[in-house]
């Protein structure tokens, strides 16, 4: 019989969106006329970084077609994207519309994988894609500099490559999946974690379920998932941190604000971080 999956240590790669959930900003009303206050400080932030995050789907639909077509039953990873564009509600009409502009692209974009560290040792890795590497690279350095951070060689030394499934908080007849569900399901389809993953921006929400596998086996769990009766929203290739920082609160203000101002740059698709 397969051994159980561990559920007290579940390693979390932050993806980007970590960086760009809504910050309330100003001080605190009490009660009465303060609906424009809510409306400027949190639904604001809020449809900003939805916006972001649609363009960065945009950017990662065009790529996939360019590379294997624009057809997703034809092209896995283009597939996997358009799952990942529809488990965070991008429109349709946009999602086609991406793939269609993928023909009219002046180029093809280049991913790239920046290294760096903060203040207090943490460490960070940078997905980029990017028409000029070089201008994304120069940037991308004075970012950091401003926050205390920097370029550096053997980051990510600190994270593993793994596979990640996430499902959708309920099955596919719309019942909520319990964690001990949810740990059954993972040791008949070959995971060895799963934990519920938060996000931040839409608190309001059900957390997803988020299934960790071998990359090779990314595949097959994704498929055995959905067999079981899960409803899969993606299936992509991260970097977990193996192990994680504690910061101070100066320490972690900063590394806060360089996130936030990651998370803002165009170019940059995914932040992975070891901060505890």
């Amino acid at each position: 019989m397969a051994s159980p999956v561990a559920l007290s240590r579940c390693p979390r790669a932050s993806r980007w969106l970590w960086a760009l959930r809504p910050a309330v900003v100003g001080p605190r009303r009490g009660a009465g006329h303060n609906r424009w206050s809510k409306v400027r400080n949190v639904k604001g932030p809020r449809d900003a970084a939805r916006s972001r995050l649609f363009q960065r789907l945009g950017l990662l639909l065009r790529t996939a077609a360019r590379e294997g077509g624009p057809d997703p039953a034809l092209n896995a990873h283009l597939a996997n994207v358009v799952e990942q564009c529809r488990a965070k509600n991008m429109p349709k009409a946009s999602i086609e519309a991406a793939i269609r502009g993928a023909e009219r692209a002046a180029a093809a974009a280049t991913r790239v994988v920046y290294e760096a560290r903060g203040a207090g040792g943490w460490a960070l890795l940078l997905e980029v894609l990017t028409d000029n590497p070089r201008r994304s690279q120069h940037e991308i350095r004075l970012l950091l500099a401003r926050n205390g951070a920097a370029m550096a060689d053997g980051a990510r030394h600190g994270f593993e490559e793994k596979g990640v499934v996430r499902v959708a908080p309920r099955d596919l007849r719309g019942s909520p999946v319990s964690l001990e569900a949810a740990l059954e399901a993972a040791v008949e389809a070959g995971a060895q974690d799963v934990c519920r993953e938060e996000e931040e921006e839409e608190e309001e929400e059900e957390e997803a379920l988020k299934f960790i596998c071998e990359t090779s086996s990314l595949r097959a769990v994704r498929e055995r998932l959905e067999a079981s009766g899960l409803r899969p929203l993606s299936a992509t290739i991260e970097y977990l941190p193996r192990d994680r920082v504690a910061l101070p609160e100066g320490t972690r203000e900063e590394a806060e604000r360089l996130l936030q101002a990651l998370g803002d740059y165009p170019d940059v698709v995914n932040i992975y971080h070891n901060i505890q």
